[in-house]
This record gives structure tokens, C-alpha cells and sequence, in this order.
């Protein structure tokens, strides 16, 4: 099945991310579990949590169709030990948050070195944060984004984020989640079906579609390869819609959340209706 839908807002109550993407004709959902923005927030109670499952329910979204993201403040790659501290101790109290409410994914970016330390370093560090987060916490998976290859941060190659899993002690229980925009600003083009074909294949023969866990879907304001995060509306960009059709009729990215992070959102329930049309054209 195509889970396609996009990130939708929690104000007013957790439960507002499935009513939300409901209405706009989803069929999958990125969501946060707190304020993004804001390293505390008060624990999920068991009402907030029983409420949040009974919608889920009630709307007929499993936990497969639902990407929750952590917050923007987190960098595990931080060579100051206390801020990195506070980031892991933030990252897991997010999982907490997400197993509570009987979800199994956490999309994160992987960091940034902030120009003190190496790269390899600063992943290392990543590495070892996520072990000693997946040893505190179960049934949550951490997936990695593919980030833009702005100023420090890391997970801008395909490469950075194999050898991120590679460090990992625990690479069975981590996932990764493409960024469509990010991986363009990356250098990777997408455009033609030859190119994205060929980022494709790099990808499955360096990271492995066995360790593709979510999508997230956005065109870019910018040039391929200028390492800047800038999303745009699907087909009012420098991608081109050709690429979201593509991936919406392609078997391999059917099962995993497919999320929308465009500018407009007027337009979200038009690009989901568009994709969820062609994915149905290749339907068994």
C-alpha cells in the first residue's frame, strides 16, 4: 500500500496529527510529540496516550503509517559533553514519548560537529549516543535523515550515513529516512529518470533499501548541490514533479511512510491526492 500523507500539527492534542492528516485524504503521517523547540515538556499521560491510540483506531491508521520526529535542538554529534548529554538525554525521553503512544519510529538528523571537531569524530559520537539510547528505551527505531550538507551537519552523503550505522553496536534496530530536497542540495540528482535511477542504485549499493524505513517528500528552491536546506511544493521546483510520480509508482517505496514537509499547505491535499492517483495507476 501507498502510505503517502504529510507532517501534520499536534496543537490542541496528539490526537490532532491523525484528525488532521484524515482530513487532508492521507494515507500516512509525520507528526512531533512536543514542541520541537523546546528541550522540556510534560510527560504523555495515560489519557493523552489511550486517547491518541483510540483515534488512530478509529481513523484506520496503524503505527507502519506513522513517522514521528524529534526535536530540532538535539545534536548527538556535539563534542561538548555536557550540551551532547543533554541532547542524548532529550533524544531519549523522546523515544519514551513515542513508545507511549504505541508508535515504533523516531526520524532525528544526525548532528552537527559545529566546527570543533572532525567528521568521523562527530559520527563516532553519534554512534555512541544511539547505542546508549537503544539500550535505555525498546520497540522504538531511530531513523536517520538524510540532511542538506549545511554549514556542520552531518548525514549529507550516502556514505556518512553507512558509516554512521556501521558504528553502530546496534545497526539491526536503526533506520534511515530520505529527504527528496536534501539529498538534491546533497549533490544527488533526482531529475531525469536516468538520474534517478542512478541515485537510487548508489544508494541501495552503499546504505540498502533493506535499511529504507520512511521518505520525506519535498522539491527544492535550490540549485542540485548547493547545501542548502530550502523545501519547495512538489513540481514548483528545481526536482520537478516527474520524480514524485516516479516514486509513487515504484514498488520499493510502498509500506513506509511517504511525508510531505512542502511550503504550501494549501496545496497538501492536492499532492497527496496526485500521488496517491498515480500510485494507483500501478496497483495489482
Amino acid at each position: 500500500m501507498l502510505y503517502i500523507g504529510s507532517h501534520t500539527s499536534i496543537a490542541g492534542g496528539l490526537e490532532n496529527a491523525a484528525i488532521q492528516a484524515k482530513a487532508l485524504g492521507a494515507t500516512a503521517f509525520g507528526m512531533f510529540t512536543k514542541n520541537q523547540r523546546q528541550w522540556a515538556s510534560k510527560p504523555i499521560t495515560e489519557e493523552e496516550s489511550a486517547k491518541f491510540k483510540e483515534t488512530l483506531k478509529d481513523l484506520g491508521f496503524s503505527k507502519a503509517q506513522v513517522l514521528p520526529h524529534d526535536s530540532y535542538l538535539i545534536n548527538l554529534g556535539n563534542p561538548d559533553n555536557l550540551k551532547r548529554q543533554q541532547s542524548l538525554d532529550a533524544f531519549i525521553d523522546e523515544l519514551h514519548r513515542v513508545h507511549t503512544l504505541g508508535l515504533d519510529k523516531l526520524n532525528f538528523h544526525p548532528g552537527s560537529h559545529v566546527n570543533k571537531i572532525g567528521r568521523k569524530a562527530s559520527l563516532a559520537l553519534v554512534a555512541e549516543a544511539l547505542d546508549r539510547a537503544i539500550s535505555s528505551t525498546e520497540g522504538v527505531r531511530p531513523i536517520i535523515e538524510t540532511t542538506a550538507g549545511q554549514g556542520s551537519n552531518l548525514g549529507s552523503s550516502f556514505e556518512e550515513i553507512a558509516e554512521l550505522l556501521s558504528l553502530t553496536r546496534q545497526n539491526q534496530q536503526v533506520g534511515v529516512c530520505i529527504d527528496t530536497c536534501h539529498i538534491f542540495a546533497a549533490g544527488y540528482d533526482l531529475r531525469s529518470e536516468e538520474a534517478f535511477h542512478k541515485t537510487f542504485e548508489e544508494f541501495d549499493r552503499i546504505v540498502g533499501f533493506d535499511k529504507l524505513e520512511a521518505l520525506h517528500l519535498n522539491d527544492a528552491k535550490v540549485a542540485l548541490g548547493s547545501n542548502l536546506d530550502r523545501h519547495e511544493s512538489l513540481g514548483k521546483g528545481q526536482i520537478g514533479i516527474e520524480s514524485f510520480i516516479r516514486i509513487a509508482q515504484d514498488p520499493r517505496f510502498r509500506g513506509i511512510p511517504l511525508i510531505l514537509e512542502t511550503i504550501d499547505s494549501s496545496l497538501l491535499s492536492e499532492e497527496i491526492a496526485l500521488l496517491q492517483a498515480y500510485g494507483q495507476e500501478v496497483q495489482p
